[in-house]
């Protein structure tokens, strides 16, 4: 965005200022003299379709239209500056402070006295300067580049621009347009709308910023009193512990620098993208506030352009890092100066030994039925992991049949639990080994039985045979009991009844269980069917 009357490469008044895709202006001899990015030589402009060039005003790689620099778009606003900047119409030296709207020429107060002065022009309106810069953008007419002797007052919808009524019966034959006072509210509501989202995700950028400026502040207050507590704990040994401490030290800075390295990049990456927000924002207000309905018209397809594309610019909304720095003076540090020493800074490391499996069916499943358990991750002090990660491994080995042995799959659930499932083909005894980091955990291995399919119950659950049979005295039931009479089946109070509802196929009382009857005979299957089938 031009900030002021002059370019802000040369430091020159305004000479044919050109708007670049980053809302940044330079004047066209400035843009001329810009290398391509990444040539050599010249030759290297002929043989790229899109030339590169980098803004030296925000560094950002844009890239310029097929026509080169002739077809970006002209900063009319750049050159209403420099215009309200002029000097003095009639002399070379003074500012100009007044404007004479007879005559339209700028004066200074030395010029706006003769100027009254004079006979001619005594008579002239004189107005002050400033009173004029509102109205002035609106009065002074903008022409075709294609025809230089028509002012541009139509806006053509299909090619998304301002044109001159020579134009519409030229290049633009047939293509809808419309005055430019008729599209501008249309067109500036939606520059509006992105720039209130733009100013949106400001608001979310420098609250995100906030954050990791606290959390930077949290790192450092964390890693100070991580070392203080070193500091207290290293002060009882002498030269061994001293030495010790030095290294523990040298592990926390370099792990609260690696922390704010990230920080700090995460930082930069949204400093920049909140600077070139705060860019396009000031840039679409000065134009939607100072600009005119046609120089809106004009710009308004590079401004959406970047606005668009800053709004698609995804970004983490939390640091990428926490303050989770530990220090275990229990630890286990090896030898220093040749005395086993203690203490380390953690970053919760997991004990195999404190690994506990957890689940109803861990010692027992069904053949051809997907069952599991459920591993829990602990640290050396028996706390509870919180995270995942971790190497386990886990085998499940059929003792009489090694090659049955059975692929468990292994479900990291990303808080320190892993779920084990696993589906058997092979009834009978396995072994069961839980690994983590290769080594055994807490209760492994341990034996799995598994068991044979579940076996659907044949028969009826029924109070009697001589009730669900409807009285048939061939019936039989598996409970094993008969009745006076020739019945062989069973009957209330009669010998060999259990006394409660059973199942006729096994005799089991319990409705919901398994069938444990075996394989029927012919006759015996015959009798049984015939009282399911009643």
């Amino acid at each position: 965005m031009s900030s002021g009357q002059r370019c802000p490469v040369c430091s020159q008044p305004w000479v044919s200022p050109r708007l670049l895709p980053c809302l940044h202006s330079l004047c066209a001899p400035c843009l001329r003299r810009l290398g391509t990015l990444g040539e050599k030589g010249r030759a290297a402009a002929a043989t790229t379709s899109a030339r590169s060039v980098l803004c030296p005003v925000c560094d950002s790689e844009v890239t310029l239209p097929p026509g080169g620099i002739g077809q970006l778009t002209p900063d009319y606003l750049a050159l209403s500056r420099s215009r309200e900047a002029a000097g003095c119409d009639l002399c070379a030296d003074g500012a100009a402070a007044r404007r004479c709207l007879t005559c339209g020429a700028d004066l200074c107060l030395f010029c706006c006295q003769a100027h009254r002065r004079q006979k001619k022009t005594a008579s002239h309106a004189v107005t002050e300067l400033e009173n004029t810069k509102d109205c002035n953008q609106a009065e002074q007419p903008l022409f075709c580049p294609s025809h230089p002797t028509e002012e541009l007052r139509l806006f053509c919808e299909q090619c998304d621009q301002p044109v001159c009524r020579d134009c519409v019966v030229d290049r633009h034959r047939q293509h809808p347009y419309d005055f430019i006072g008729n599209v501008i509210h249309r067109h500036g509501d939606a520059l509006r709308e992105l720039l209130k989202s733009t100013q949106q995700h400001m608001g979310t950028l420098e609250d995100v910023l906030g954050q990791i400026d606290d959390t930077g502040s949290a790192i450092h207050s964390r890693a100070e009193a991580v070392a203080t507590e070193i500091c207290l704990f290293a002060s009882g040994y002498v030269k061994a512990i001293e030495e010790h401490r030095d290294r523990l030290l040298k592990q926390l800075e370099d792990l609260k620098v690696q922390k704010e390295n990230l920080l700090h990049l995460q930082k930069a990456q949204l400093q920049q993208l909140l600077l070139d927000m705060r860019t396009g924002v000031e840039f679409t207000e000065h134009l939607l506030t100072s600009g005119s309905d046609l120089e809106i018209l004009i710009t308004k397809g590079v401004v959406a352009s970047r606005l668009a594309k800053l709004n698609s610019v995804a970004y983490n909304t939390h640091p990428s890092v926490d303050d989770g720095i530990q220090f275990s003076p229990r630890e286990r540090a090896g030898q220093c100066c040749g005395y086993e020493v203690f203490g380390a800074i953690l970053n919760k490391v997991v004990d195999p030994a404190r690994c506990t499996l957890h689940g109803e069916d861990l010692h027992s499943a069904r053949q051809n039925q997907l069952t599991g358990f459920t591993l829990l991750c602990n640290d050396t002090m028996g706390e509870r992991m919180g995270r995942g990660g971790e190497a386990v491994q886990v085998t499940i080995t059929h003792k009489d049949k090694r090659d049955r042995a059975v692929k468990p799959t292994v479900c990291d659930n990303g808080d320190g639990t892993y779920h084990i499932s696993y589906s058997p083909e092979e009834p009978g005894l396995y072994a069961v080994c839980v690994y983590v980091k290769g080594q055994h955990i807490q209760g492994s291995p341990f034996t799995l039985m598994v068991k044979n399919k579940f076996r659907e119950h044949q028969g009826v659950f029924h109070c009697c045979t001589f009730c669900s049979s409807g009285g048939q005295k061939a019936a039989r039931c598996a409970c094993g009991g008969t009745m006076p009479g020739g019945y062989q089946g069973c009957g209330h109070g009669h010998k060999g009844h259990p006394g409660c509802p059973h199942w006729s196929c096994c005799g089991q009382v319990k409705e919901s269980s398994e069938c444990l009857g075996g394989p029927p005979s012919d006759t015996s299957q015959r009798s049984l069917l015939r009282t399911v089938a009643l």
